[in-house]
């Protein structure tokens, strides 16, 4: 199911209404974590099911199995656990994207504003450049801050972003403005 975003970007939702259901269900909200005021979706309850969690990443990976994906980039680092994965299902390789001075080679950073200050992303220069066509992916799209970064960074680099795939869209935080134009893909929402 697909939904006009105000930001002109495509959200898609996974058809599989009972694989929807099973993420929710599995997600455990905590409460005041990190700090006071946040309401932390906690993914562990799904990739401690193995059959949930190749569901899940399989799915993630199905909107752009025909996109011809030449490489999976995820953001530290619940996306890491996620990107893997479905870079294995589009038959892709894994680029990761760092926090600052995380990565041994040569990088390049972009910089991005968070409600309180700034923060970072990095991937090595050499991760994917000219003619790779890129999956962005990640377990949460919030205020969509961080996913335009990483965007960005994966442009600078060189590659096309063709999409981005989350595992849960969090509606009321309207992360999808901040990615507009893109083509976007999630298992559940709340």
């Amino acid at each position: 199911m697909a939904d006009s975003t105000p930001s002109g970007s495509e959200l898609v939702r996974t058809p599989d209404r009972l694989l929807t259901s099973a993420t929710l269900a599995a997600l455990r909200d905590v409460p005041d974590f990190p700090k006071p005021g946040i309401q932390f979706k906690d993914i562990t309850p799904i990739l401690g099911d193995r059959d949930l969690f190749r569901r899940v990443t399989r799915e993630m990976a199905a909107p752009f199995g025909a996109d011809g994906i030449t490489h999976v980039a995820a953001i530290e680092s619940r996306g890491f656990i996620l990107g893997a994965p479905v870079a294995q299902h589009l038959d892709a390789g894994f680029v990761p994207l760092r926090k600052a001075g995380k990565l041994p080679h040569r990088t390049r950073r972009v910089e991005y504003a968070l409600e309180y200050g700034t923060d970072a992303l990095e991937a090595h220069v050499d991760a994917c450049g000219s003619g790779t066509r890129v999956l962005l992916v990640d377990d949460v799209l919030a205020t969509g801050g961080t996913a335009a970064a990483a965007c960005a960074l994966i442009e600078a680099l060189g590659a096309t972003v063709v999409g981005c795939s989350f595992l849960l869209v969090i509606d009321a935080l309207a992360g999808a403005t901040r990615l507009h134009g893109r083509r976007l893909a999630a298992i559940a929402s709340c």
